[in-house]
């Protein structure tokens, strides 16, 4: 008997750290629209589901890495959410197409206006990023999600060496290897312009010389045309003055 209680009241534990463990699951997570290749740029959607059954909810913030800063960092307006983007000095300017950046995107933080994360739903909040670092293979986002009753679930741990999922994992957005043709692109783009701007202006120079073919060939038609009206003129006058001497002569 006391065996049976104890089996029962083992099971019954069991199913309650299955219970409580169960929703960790289904944490702040990150996925690239695609790709999200080193030193490109990708389109990141952090997707937030609902694990309380009692609240919604209503506030995310999303931490940037410090150690890999990005440029660029344009979120994607999310209806009945208000955005808000925090920027903070770096210790060593990015150089980005020539320029120097001092500044980047260390928070962007969601807010709840008309609109919340009702239980048994999630939410995505995309946002485009570049570029990527080309020296890492992964880049941590610490994130924070906030409910209408006031509780807040830090999901801000990073992973472990040993490969282990921790109880509050951060957002971990893995890389891909750089395309072949990423430091290409714009010679390639350059190089395509190039071309075109080489063929419109071959093609401008057959046009023009079309043109200018045209108008010598119109023109040595009417100097001919001409020529053969004045003949004709003259051969006109010349029968005229012809038959005036046949008349006279027959009168004669």
């Amino acid at each position: 008997m006391k065996l049976s209680r104890i089996a029962l009241a083992g099971g019954v534990a069991a199913s309650t750290v299955l219970l409580i463990a169960g929703p960790a699951a289904a944490h702040v997570s990150v996925q690239p629209v695609g790709e999200a290749a080193k030193g490109g740029y990708a389109t990141l959607n952090f997707k937030v589901p609902n694990e309380r059954d009692q609240a919604s909810t209503v506030k995310l913030e999303v931490n940037f890495p410090a150690d890999h800063p990005l440029s660029s960092v344009t979120p994607q307006a999310v209806p009945g959410w208000d955005i808000k983007i925090d920027k903070s000095k770096l210790d060593k300017p990015l150089e980005v197409h020539g320029k120097k950046i001092t500044e980047a995107v260390s928070k962007v933080t969601w807010t709840a206006d008309d609109s919340e994360i009702a239980p048994g739903y999630f939410q995505q909040f995309p946002v485009s990023v570049g570029a990527l670092p080309e020296d890492a293979d992964q880049l941590v986002f610490k994130a924070i999600q906030t409910y209408d009753n006031k509780e807040v679930v830090r999901w801000i741990e990073e992973p472990t060496e040993g490969g282990e999922e921790p109880d509050s994992p951060a957002p971990v957005l893995k890389l891909s290897a750089a395309a072949d043709d990423h430091h290409g692109g714009a010679a390639d783009d350059a190089k395509k312009a190039d071309a075109k701007e080489g063929d419109d202006h071959k093609a401008a120079d057959t046009a023009a010389s079309a043109k200018e073919t045209h108008a010598a060939s119109s023109s040595s038609s009417d100097t001919t045309a001409r020529t053969l009206g004045i003949i004709g003129i003259v051969i006109g006058v010349a029968g005229v003055a012809f038959g005036v001497l046949a008349g006279r002569r027959r009168s004669a």
